[in-house]
């Protein structure tokens, strides 16, 4: 039983090196690029990646096809600023050959932000999906966030990891703040697509301040010192944001129906 490692990447010169050597172990990895102006391809085919290149057509078709690029038994899906650990390197070896094993496993994840790994409010372990047979895991959920999902027709059970991957997606604030816009816009987005409309006090105001005060009391974010109280404050802006985007998408449709 062999293992692919499937990532989907764009300009992750800074991180893609540390992904890339944390699984030089697994017997395939498939990156595929969406159109990087920066050092990433390079970097990738140095480490001994097959890489592809396709223009970005979203989160989940996008690592659909680097799925269906992987030829061996088991997928690992990682995203391009995470690293496997040595523990769960060892893990996945031995899940991998083991003829009983089940169709999919959860991975629990450490999340870091600014460098420190946030503990609470909600953010650990953060259990992922992402290894599984080939050919038995799929895309599913909304953008900007889809998941990975066993397939319907297959069994459904899914084990549990022990050993965590390391995600180091916000190393700066700017960092954070460029994601959380990208995301509060797709997720507007994909919000109107469902129908979703109109101005809402409660959405814009009332959740945003809801959602700090559960995760950074409740959930004990507060735990986490000043990078927690940081963390938890600019993911309420967030929310905030995304309801906001959301009544200027459907203003702005209106508007123009209107002057039509």
């Amino acid at each position: 039983m062999g293992l692919s490692v499937a990532i989907v990447a764009m300009n992750e010169e800074a991180s893609i090196g540390q992904t890339l050597e944390s699984v030089r172990w697994a017997d395939e990895i498939v990156l595929v690029d969406s159109g990087s102006t920066d050092r990433s391809c390079d970097i990738a085919r140095q480490c001994g990646a097959k890489v592809l290149l396709k223009a970005w057509p979203g989160f989940s078709l996008q690592k659909s096809y680097a799925f269906e690029n992987c030829t061996q038994d088991w997928i690992l899906s990682l995203d391009a600023d995470e690293v496997v650990t040595p523990g769960l390197a060892e893990e996945i070896r031995g899940v991998i050959k083991n003829p009983d094993a089940l169709n999919g496993y959860w991975i629990p994840r450490k999340n870091l932000f600014l460098g420190k790994w946030t503990r609470f409010g909600g953010f650990y372990p953060d259990p992922k999906l992402r290894l599984f047979r080939r050919g038995r895991g799929v895309m599913t959920g909304a953008e900007p966030h889809p998941r990975i999902a066993l397939k319907p027709e297959f069994d459904q059970r899914a084990g549990r990891l022990k050993n965590p991957m390391v995600h180091d997606a916000y190393p700066t604030l700017s960092s954070y703040m460029a994601h959380m816009n990208s995301y509060s816009s797709a997720g507007a987005r994909a919000a109107v697509a469902k129908g979703y409309r109109g101005f809402s006090f409660f959405d814009i105001v009332l959740r945003p301040m809801a959602t700090f005060i559960y995760n950074y009391f409740f959930r004990l974010g507060f735990l986490d010192g000043r990078e927690g109280l940081l963390l938890h404050l600019y993911h309420a802006v967030y929310v905030s944001n995304k309801y906001a985007k959301i009544w200027e998408l459907t203003k702005t449709r209106s508007s123009t129906k209107g002057g039509s």
